[in-house]
């Protein structure tokens, strides 16, 4: 097992009817900015929820946070921050709107210009004190560090991790998911998956633990993630996948360990480019990126064929193709489609998606860094 420090301070309300518990969680004279996305939570009774809950606190609200958050939405609420002089930002929705309320607490006490933030990696000295209600189980973004924004103007989207953006609570109430779009459902279900996959599908290192809460959350998607469509109110199913995906990335099952995030990488930048859900893009690539480092990640590749799958492996050839093949047959069977040319997009991506990883300086990705960009191409293309 490798070296590793962990501590992970934020607090989990977990359940139905938790969104009261945030009365107490803010302090009483703090002025509060509740952000949220395109006002879902208005129709699904969540905005009330929040308003009862926040009834003695002065508080205002900033709508519009887009998926894929973009730096020229967050810098509005950046200047509505500092016009109200905001001390508590409450986030309202699912992976893009935290990530976006992080920079904007970030950005809002940061001296400079917030954009070096993502593309200079600008030290972060303070920020904005920030809480969260959970509306959309994804990317784990309610109790970690990490943040991804996006530049409009220059089809940049970048990553950024600090301490003083940990989200201080979260709020997660299964029962919330109810009424999400079937799209956003498997957005959710496939990125806690791949999340989980880019911690552990690397090499041994001896963490038994790590790999067995790895497995057991990978165990849980694949059991769970079709019940939410042959089941979708079901409170248990929706239960085990929320916190399958907080639990996915939350520092837990990557303390100690490699990690590879390739398949985010280039995730990430086929997001920035052509606009497809970040889910999406990690449903195209996973699959291809396996068999591409199969041989980097043959001992892993072959536990997870046994351990998670049920395959036998003593043709290990034959286990690694099958492993591959289940995992893309898992992303079908929770309506996610895994091919480029399912969003009629072909060849042309590859060097489109290669030019900008050389860009950003992503010339050797992965757990031993052997990613290179003709690999990477490579991915690309039998991903068409």
């Amino acid at each position: 097992m490798l070296n590793f420090s962990f501590a992970n301070p934020t607090k989990i309300h977990f359940g139905e009817q938790q969104i009261a518990l945030i009365k107490s969680e803010i302090p009483t004279d703090a002025k509060v900015l509740v952000t949220y996305g395109g006002g879902s939570i208005k129709k699904n009774g969540i905005y009330e929820q929040v308003s009862n809950a926040l009834s003695e606190h002065t508080w205002f609200e900033f709508a519009g946070i887009e998926p894929n958050p973009s730096y020229q939405t967050c810098m509005k609420a950046v200047a509505l921050v500092k016009e109200k002089q905001i001390d508590y930002i409450l986030a309202v929705g699912g992976g893009s709107v935290i990530d976006g309320s992080k920079f904007i607490a970030a950005a809002a006490n940061y001296e400079g210009e917030p954009w070096d933030i993502l593309a200079k990696g600008g030290e972060i000295k303070s920020a904005i004190s920030l809480g969260v209600v959970l509306t959309l189980p994804a990317t784990g973004s309610e109790s970690n560090t990490f943040s991804v924004v996006s530049n409009l103007d220059s089809h940049d989207k970048l990553p950024f991790a600090s301490p003083f953006v940990q989200p201080q609570f979260a709020v997660l109430d299964p029962a919330v998911t109810y009424s999400l779009p079937k799209r956003q459902v498997a957005n959710g279900i496939v990125d806690a998956f791949v999340h989980t996959m880019e911690q552990y599908l690397t090499y041994d290192v001896d963490a038994k633990l790590q790999d067995r809460f790895a497995e057991g959350i990978l165990m849980t998607l694949l059991e769970e993630g079709p019940k939410a469509f042959s089941e979708p109110d079901n409170y248990k199913v929706r239960a085990n996948i929320m916190w399958s995906a907080t639990m996915a990335l939350n520092g837990l099952i990557g303390a100690g360990v490699p990690q590879d995030w390739s398949t985010h990488m280039l995730g990430h930048e086929m997001t920035a480019v052509y606009g497809l859900d970040h889910a999406q893009t990690l449903a195209i690539v996973l699959p291809r990126m396996m068999a591409e480092q199969k041989e980097t990640k043959r001992g892993k590749i072959l536990q997870y064929a046994q351990r998670v799958l049920g395959l036998d492996i003593s043709d290990e050839d034959a286990a690694i193709e099958q492993a591959i093949a289940a995992t893309e047959a898992f992303f079908h069977s929770v309506n996610m489609p895994t091919r480029l040319s399912d969003y009629n997009l072909g060849e042309e991506v590859a060097d489109k998606i290669v030019k900008q990883l050389e860009r950003h300086g992503m010339t050797a990705l992965g757990e031993r860094e052997q990613v290179t960009l003709e690999k990477s191409r490579a991915v690309l293309l039998a991903s068409v």
